[in-house]
């Protein structure tokens, strides 16, 4: 008997903003995903979208002209609220603490949670960049509970081995890093290199 596979994953990543600080993080994301050649598939919370108004001068349709497809955060018939649509995985860019609860209790209110959760249910990656400081215990104890059910807590912390000499360029290197994580190669990464 033949057994049926299926074909590798098609290249499209989900991407969830939440409404941590950080929106330039999801925003950015979408232009690399885009220059790899990657179909993105995004939803913003609605505090996200408040994060938006205070820390930037973007608008919606910023995020409508760098992403493949938008849903609203309300719309859990959306393609990434199921399981059979097939993805890379799903990167939350930034990660709040009431969405990263969310993931960790399995208890979602719109759709940047639930596709987390189809995320991991279907054993797919997850990368939530958790931005938050200093951390409660809760906080922590949410990281460590996606993190055996199998996701990737990976705090958008920048990397000053590769002398960043902009703002912009921390953010590069930092989501370089997360892309990593899918075997993406960014390439405005800085990697370290010793030299002997």
């Amino acid at each position: 008997m033949n057994a049926h596979h299926l074909p590798d994953p098609p290249r499209r990543m989900v991407v969830g903003i939440s409404g941590a600080s950080g929106f330039v993080y999801g925003l950015r994301l979408l232009e690399m995903l885009r220059e790899l050649g990657i179909e993105t598939h995004a939803s913003v919370t609605r505090a996200a979208l408040l994060t938006m108004t205070h820390e930037t001068g973007f608008k919606l349709s910023d995020i409508e002209a760098r992403a493949d497809y938008l849903y609203r955060p309300d719309d859990v018939a959306a393609s990434i609220s199921s399981g059979s649509f097939r993805t890379m995985g799903m990167i939350v860019a930034p990660c709040s603490m009431r969405t990263l609860a969310e993931v960790a209790q399995g208890v979602t209110s719109g759709l940047v949670s639930r596709a987390a959760e189809v995320t991991l249910k279907e054993r797919r990656r997850l990368v939530l960049m958790a931005r938050e400081t200093p951390l409660t215990q809760s906080h922590l104890a949410n990281m460590l509970r996606v993190t055996e059910m199998g996701g990737i807590i990976a705090p958008p912390v920048p990397a000053f081995y590769a002398r960043p000499r902009s703002l912009d360029e921390m953010v590069d290197q930092t989501l370089g890093r997360v892309l990593d994580l899918f075997d993406l190669d960014a390439a405005q990464v800085r990697r370290w290199v010793k030299t002997p």
